[in-house]
């Protein structure tokens, strides 16, 4: 019930950006912008494990929704939220004893700031909270974790009316959802192609 309604005010929150948001009226000189200015993009994200995450995990697949909204000349304040489900490895061997590693479900909900250094590169870094939507089956003691991520990445328009495809990789990795447990914090590289419009 707790986790429920911190994701649907995570949720809220990211709705009530996006609506206030359209009031403004600030347009930027990046060929990609649509009319109110803000941007909206859906995306596959993937990636893989490092540090000491990939000992039991293998990959992880999800997808995420994002809105860019313009404040100045090539800067955006972006907000971010999706969902990851990170693959636990079969018959892992630990302390000579050998099981499957449950999988993760992550709910990562970001803002941050997207700034073009030049038309269609930019880097963005963003930080929010990732909620462990199956912590019952992780063992894990925390439902929820400190998220950050920085990108790099590249847009490009893919029709006159405004529609762009983003694609950035990103290195994405949280605190600790059991404490002194380091392989307990989720890291990995990752993926995201989105098209936008």
């Amino acid at each position: 019930m707790k986790s429920s309604l911190k994701i649907a005010t995570m949720v809220l929150a990211f709705a009530g950006l996006s609506f206030a948001a359209k009031a403004q009226t600030t347009t930027t000189s990046t060929s990609t912008t649509t009319k109110s200015g803000i941007r909206y993009s859906i995306g596959v994200d993937a990636g893989i494990p490092v540090g000491d995450f990939k000992d039991a995990y293998k990959w992880n697949l999800g997808g995420s929704v994002q809105a860019d909204i313009p404040v100045a000349s090539q800067l955006f304040v972006t907000v971010n939220a999706g969902f990851n489900n990170v693959f636990g490895k079969k018959d892992l061997t630990v302390a000579g004893v050998t099981a499957d590693v449950p999988n993760i479900q992550l709910l990562p909900v970001k803002a941050g700031l997207k700034y073009f250094v030049i038309p269609n590169l930019y880097v963005q870094g963003e930080a929010g909270a990732a909620f462990l939507l199956n912590k019952d089956k992780s063992g894990y003691d925390k439902s929820t974790a400190f998220v950050y991520a920085p990108q790099i990445g590249v847009q490009f328009p893919v029709s006159a009316n405004g529609n762009f495809i983003d694609a950035g990789v990103r290195y994405e990795a949280t605190t600790k959802y059991t404490s002194g447990v380091d392989n307990s914090k989720v890291s990995f590289l990752g993926v995201r192609v989105a098209y936008g419009f």
